[in-house]
């Protein structure tokens, strides 16, 4: 199945660029985990504040908040469309690593993505 590519865009055929299910499943994952809420106007609930949680000083508490909020959001947001099996989040110095292995509810497909963004 191929879906409109998020963010809009013109593909190599001159077209509106599609792509397949797991990599617009992929795209909605990055867009709750790095979108902070209160960010979007019409949905101020929207995110996960994942970015928040990382500036306070590392510890385990810290990181096992971060990744309790990955998971609730994702559940929260996406949960029609997938089921989040496992979550792992890591901050190295001015880097955030989040890991998440879910399976695709439309058609069983277990993945595993990761997400790397600078803070």
């Amino acid at each position: 199945m191929t879906m409109v590519a998020f963010p809009w865009g013109i593909g190599d055929d001159g077209r509106t660029a599609l792509i397949d299910r797991g990599r617009h499943v992929r795209d909605l994952i990055e867009l709750v985990l790095f979108t902070s809420p209160g960010e979007r106007v019409n949905r101020p609930t929207f995110g996960s504040g994942l970015l928040q949680a990382v500036f306070g000083p590392s510890s385990d508490e810290v990181s096992a908040t971060a990744q309790m909020l990955v998971q609730s959001s994702l559940q929260q947001w996406l949960g029609e469309l997938i089921e989040v099996e496992a979550v792992a989040v890591e901050h190295v110095e001015s880097t955030l690593n989040v890991t998440v292995q879910y399976v695709i509810r439309a058609d069983r497909e277990r993945r595993i993505e990761n997400f790397v963004r600078g803070v």
